[in-house]
Formats: C-alpha cells, structure tokens, sequence
C-alpha cells in the first residue's frame, strides 16, 4: 500500500498479494512490464529481509475495465482464499497424522468440499471456529483518523486528519464483500 504507486486497497490471501490502483495513477506511464517488474522486486525483497533468507514473487496486472469486473475479481480471489485454507489445512493435518506429502496430496484431490470439512472435523478442528482471515484473507485500506497534533505557532494541541492504513482480518462475504470492494472503487481519489 506504500509502494510508491497510489493503492486504494490491498488483499492478502496464501501467498498471493493483490493491489488496485487509483484510476489517476500514472507512474512509468502505466507501462505494463514496468510495473510487473517493479512490484515483484519490491515484494520479493521486502518479502526477503523480512523473511531472512530469499524469497521470490512474481507478479500479473489484470487491467478491468469497469468497476463490475473488479468487484468480481476481488471476490474470486476470496472464493480461492477459503479453498486455499481449506486444502492446507487438510494437507498438514493428514502430514502429522503421518501421511507422506504424496500420500495428503492423493487424498485431498479426491476429495469435495464437505468431505474435506468432515475429515478435519474428525481430526479436532471445526473449520467454522478457524479465525477469519485464515479462510477469508486480509484487506488493507486507507482511512481518515482524527490525531493529536502540536502546532508550534500556537504552541497548542490540535486535532488534525491523518490518512493511515486499517487492516481488516474479518472480511465480509459474498454480497456484502462485494459491497464493500463496489464503495472502494467508487470513491474519489486521494492525493
């Protein structure tokens, strides 16, 4: 969100980071190899020093072309989030049972939704009581806070508005995320 570009709002899920530019964002032209370039170099080096060893991403640009197509989008990505959440937890639950990763892998491609919701049930975990954002991702957005300031012409304590990032680890579903992504495209932008 603080990439050098003008970001209105940036969801996380797996190991998968989707941002949506501003509709007045310029940078490099909008030249599409320049900023698949530039993002996956900053993610895998922030990704990297964070992580202390190397990492690596790579990187697409969906250009959609109304506010429709992005909500759509937005909400694939977490339609993908739960059945990621889903498949790992199945997958690493069958490993400490003592399955090799071939062997988890077999199993859990053979098996549907419910099927898969059963066997971590009987394996101690209820995927309903999982924290949100492990089955939904996290969505990252600017908002106006009011702050203490100090004015040092006045000397005195000032309310003022800052903009900060909020990070929201309870995404809504279906419609009402939708909603919510619909509200973020059509906002004014901010410089």
């Amino acid at each position: 969100m603080t990439c050098g570009f003008t970001i209105t709002y940036g969801y996380s899920q797996s190991d998968e980071i989707s941002l949506l530019f501003d509709l007045n964002e310029q940078s490099f032209g909008r030249k599409t190899r320049k900023l698949i370039s530039v993002l996956a170099g900053e993610a895998s080096a922030k990704f990297s020093v964070l992580l202390g060893q190397v990492g690596a991403f790579d990187c697409r640009l969906s250009e959609l072309p109304n506010s429709a197509l992005v909500v759509d989008y937005f909400r694939w990505r977490q339609e993908d989030a739960h059945r990621n959440a889903l498949n790992a937890h199945c997958y690493w639950r069958l490993r400490q049972q003592g399955q090799t990763a071939a062997q988890a892998t077999r199993q859990i491609e053979k098996m549907g939704v419910s099927a898969k919701n059963e066997l971590l049930f009987q394996l101690g975990i209820n995927v309903n009581d999982l924290p949100v954002w492990q089955k939904r991702g996290t969505g990252v957005t600017w908002q106006e806070m009011e702050k203490d300031g100090f004015n040092p012409i006045t000397n005195q304590v000032v309310q003022t508005m800052r903009r900060q990032l909020v990070i929201n680890y309870e995404l809504a579903l279906h419609e009402a995320y939708g909603q919510f992504i619909a509200e973020i495209t059509t906002r004014q932008p901010q410089n």
